[in-house]
C-alpha cells in the first residue's frame, strides 16, 4: 500500500490508510507504543532506583543525579531567592504571558472546586460528604528536550486552589545544575517556595518515601518520561498520583473546510514534543489527505526540531481517509485521544457525538496550543487510550472526601431491622448485634 495519495510520495513517510479495519488496528498499536520488552526492562531499572532511594535517601539522590544528569546537586533545595531572581530576570513580554496564563488557569480551576454535600434523610438522619485538601503535594516538572513553565502552572494552581498547605516541586538539575529559569519564574508566580534539583525515577521515589531533605507527600502530579511514569506506577498506593501520562498525542478530525497548513502545524505541534508523540489525521477529504503531507514537508524544511518531528511522524503518525465523519468519530472514540481537534464545517454537533477524549478543541480558531498554555482547563490529560475512563488533572486531584453519617434514634429504629437482616444474610453476627443491642 502506498504511503501517500500521491504517485510520487514526499520525503516524509507518514502512513496513509483507507481501510477502516486496518486503521483501527494501527491506532491500537499507536496507543500501546510504550509497552513491550523495553518497558519491562525499564520497569526493572526503576524498581532498583526506588529501592536505592528508600535505603540511602539524599545520598542516593546525589549519586543518581550525578550519573544520569551529569551534576551533583548539593544542596538539593534551591534558595527561594533564586525563584524571585528568575522572575525578575524574565523578559517583560514573557512575564506578561505567564501572568495571563496564570489568571486564566486560576479562574477556571477556582470554579471547579467541589462543594460539601449535606442531606437530611426522611427520619431526620444527617448524611454528607466533606472535602478537604491533602497536606502535602509533590509536583514533577520535566526537563530535558524543553522547558515547561506551563506544567508548573497547570499543577501548582489546582493544588493551591485545593488548599494544599505544602507544595513541593522537583525538576531535573541539568548538566550545569541550574533548572530552567522560566520554570523557576513560573514557580515563583504560582507561589511554590520549595524547589528541589532532582528528576527522574529518583525524584518520584523521594516524594513517595521521603528523604532527609525532601518530605514525603500525599499526592504526586506532573508528566515525565517513561522512567518517571513507571516510577509513579510503582509507588502508587504508597502515595496517590494524578495519572500515568504517556507520550503526548493529537488526533485531528477534518473535512474539506480545513486549511492543510493549519492541520500540518497542529500535527507538528504534537510531534515536536517527543519521538514517541503521536499525530493522527482522520479526514473525509481526499484533497486534504493529499495536501497535508506536502504541508508537513514544507513546514519541516526550516523547523528547529525537524529530526525529532520526522521520527515521531514516521513512527507514530497516521492519515486515514474516512467515508464519513461518523466513521472518523468512531475511530477517534476507539483511540480515545489525549487531544482531539475538530476542524470541520459544523464542529459543535460532532463534539456532542464524541465520547472519549481528554480535551476537545472545537473549530478552526481553537488550536491545541491554546489548551497547552492558557485556555484555562488543565493540560495534564489522559493518554494512551485512558481517556476511556479518566479525565484531566483537577482541583479534586489534590483533595479527598469523607462521608459523614449521623443517625438519630428514630432513623435507627426505622432502618435497623433491615440492617440486621442484611448482616445475617452475610453471616456477620456482630454487625447485626451492634444494631440489635441499641434497639433492645
Amino acid at each position: 500500500m502506498p504511503n501517500t495519495l500521491s504517485d510520487t510520495p514526499p520525503a516524509l513517510a507518514i502512513d496513509f490508510l483507507k481501510d477502516l479495519d486496518a486503521a483501527e488496528a494501527r491506532l491500537g498499536r499507536i496507543a500501546g507504543r510504550t509497552s513491550g520488552t523495553a518497558s519491562q526492562e525499564a520497569a526493572a531499572r526503576v524498581e532498583a532506583i526506588i529501592e536505592q532511594v528508600k535505603q540511602q535517601g539524599d545520598h542516593a539522590l546525589l549519586e543518581l543525579s550525578e550519573r544520569f544528569d551529569g551534576f551533583r546537586p548539593d544542596p538539593l533545595r534551591l534558595p527561594r531567592e533564586d525563584l524571585a531572581r528568575a522572575w525578575k530576570a524574565c523578559p517583560s513580554d514573557l512575564r506578561s504571558a505567564l501572568e495571563l496564563a496564570h489568571r486564566r488557569i486560576l479562574d477556571f480551576h477556582q470554579r471547579q472546586k467541589p462543594s460539601d454535600l449535606e442531606v437530611t434523610g426522611v427520619h431526620g438522619e444527617r448524611l454528607g460528604r466533606r472535602w478537604r485538601p491533602v497536606a502535602r503535594a509533590g509536583l514533577y516538572v520535566p526537563g530535558g528536550r524543553a522547558s515547561y513553565p506551563s506544567t508548573v502552572l497547570m499543577n501548582a494552581v489546582p493544588a493551591r486552589v485545593a488548599g494544599v498547605k505544602r507544595v513541593v516541586m522537583v525538576t531535573p538539575p541539568g548538566p550545569q545544575g541550574h533548572p530552567d529559569p522560566t520554570v523557576l519564574a513560573a514557580a515563583h508566580l504560582a507561589g511554590v517556595e520549595e524547589v528541589y534539583r532532582v528528576g527522574g525515577a529518583q525524584a518520584i521515589a523521594a516524594l513517595a518515601y521521603g528523604t532527609e531533605s525532601i518530605p514525603r507527600v500525599d499526592v504526586i502530579s506532573g508528566p515525565g518520561n517513561l522512567y518517571v511514569t513507571l516510577a509513579k506506577k510503582a509507588v502508587y498506593g504508597q502515595v496517590a498520583i494524578d495519572s500515568l501520562a504517556g507520550p503526548s498525542e493529537v488526533l485531528v478530525i477534518a473535512d474539506h473546510s480545513a486549511n492543510p497548513d493549519h492541520v500540518a502545524a497542529d500535527l507538528l505541534a504534537q510531534a515536536e514534543h517527543d519521538p514517541l508523540a503521536a499525530a493522527i489525521l482522520l479526514t473525509t477529504s481526499p484533497a486534504l489527505a493529499e495536501a497535508v503531507p506536502k504541508a508537513l514537508e514544507q513546514q519541516l524544511r526550516h523547523h528547529p526540531r525537524a529530526d525529532l518531528c520526522r521520527a515521531a511522524l514516521e513512527d507514530w503518525g497516521l492519515i486515514v481517509l474516512c467515508p464519513s465523519l461518523e466513521d472518523a468519530a468512531r475511530l477517534s472514540d476507539h483511540f480515545a485521544p489525549e487531544h482531539l481537534e475538530l476542524l470541520v464545517e459544523r464542529p459543535e454537533p460532532l463534539a456532542g457525538r464524541i465520547e472519549n477524549a481528554g480535551a476537545i478543541f472545537i473549530g478552526p480558531w481553537s488550536p491545541e496550543a491554546v489548551g497547552d498554555y492558557l485556555a484555562g482547563p488543565n493540560h495534564t490529560l489522559p493518554t494512551s487510550g485512558t481517556a476511556r475512563f479518566s479525565g484531566a488533572l483537577s482541583v479534586e486531584t489534590f483533595m479527598r472526601h469523607t462521608s459523614l453519617i449521623a443517625f438519630n434514634r428514630k432513623a435507627l429504629e426505622a432502618t435497623g431491622p433491615a440492617v440486621i437482616t442484611l448482616a445475617k444474610s452475610e453471616g456477620l453476627h456482630s454487625h447485626a448485634d451492634s444494631v440489635r443491642r441499641r434497639l433492645d
